[in-house]
């Protein structure tokens, strides 16, 4: 029986879906879903438009204040959902793994720039 042999080496090369774009996020909603899977939902955060504004007209057929419907005892935010992720536990780890390794990097490129005399980032020139 011959010994498996592997390659030396395994390349990765990337491409881009077309429809593929950055997006900015505010936040996140999700959780494991009956797959045992978990489920990223991306959104971003705004005000919610109103359903309509409108505008009175003068006698002379000038516009006049622009009035839209409000309620002033509710604040209403519209969280849009942009991306969706589905994934894997295994991949769950490692995208942990890389955030974290992310997020100590910036955290010690913030206290690098830090100056306490002035009580906040140095200015880089």
């Amino acid at each position: 029986m011959s010994q498996i042999r592997y390659p030396s080496r395994v390349r990765y090369e990337y491409s881009q879906d077309p429809d593929c774009r950055l997006q900015y996020t505010h936040g996140v909603w999700g959780g494991i879903n009956p797959q045992g899977e978990i489920e990223v939902n991306f959104y971003v955060e705004s005000d919610k438009l109103p359903s309509f504004s409108e505008r009175a007209v003068e006698p002379d057929g000038a516009f006049g204040a622009e009035v839209v419907p409000f309620d002033e005892e509710e604040r209403v935010i519209n969280r849009h959902i942009h991306s969706r992720v589905l994934f894997n536990y295994h991949t769950a780890r490692a995208l942990m793994e890389w955030l974290e390794e992310k997020i100590d990097t910036l955290e010690m490129e913030e206290s690098a720039n830090y100056n306490p005399e002035e009580g906040g980032p140095e200015v880089q020139q």
